[in-house]
């Protein structure tokens, strides 16, 4: 796998990498605010900005990225159907599961709708990921 490097579409990478990364911006800050900090046992504080808090995420997005571009290639995904259905038990099988794996401890006092939030951004995040690089491929 790690041969398709060679192949990937660095540019479709970016493409793809930049309104996930966004996304999540929105998601978390404007759409699902209120939610988010209720899910977090911070409804009336205000959450912490700190360069982490963005440079972390941004990371994890592009790892996420790189990794759905390298498996696309690999697994010669080529159609709209097919990046879908990647996307979907990928972004089901591993970052919504993982993502409500890692809620379930006692430092996330709403885990069930913190894994609602943040695993269905990570799902409609992967969709478009994985639209995006097919788009370009």
């Amino acid at each position: 796998m790690i041969s398709q490097f060679a192949n990937l579409n660095w540019i479709g990478i970016i493409a793809a990498f930049v309104p996930y990364f966004l996304l999540g911006a929105l998601w978390f800050t404007l759409i699902f605010s209120k939610p988010y900090k209720i899910s977090l046992g911070k409804e009336n504080e205000e959450l912490p900005q700190k360069p982490i808090f963005i440079i972390g995420p941004a990371l994890c997005c592009l790892v996420i990225t790189l990794a759905s571009a390298i498996l696309i290639y690999t697994l010669n995904i080529s159609s709209y159907e097919a990046v879908i259905e990647f996307s979907l038990i990928a972004g089901i099988g591993f970052l919504v599961a993982n993502t409500v794996n890692i809620a379930i401890n006692p430092n996330i006092p709403q885990p069930i709708l913190y894994g609602i939030i943040s695993g269905s951004y990570h799902l409609v995040g992967i969709l478009m990921v994985g639209i995006i690089l097919v788009a370009m491929k």
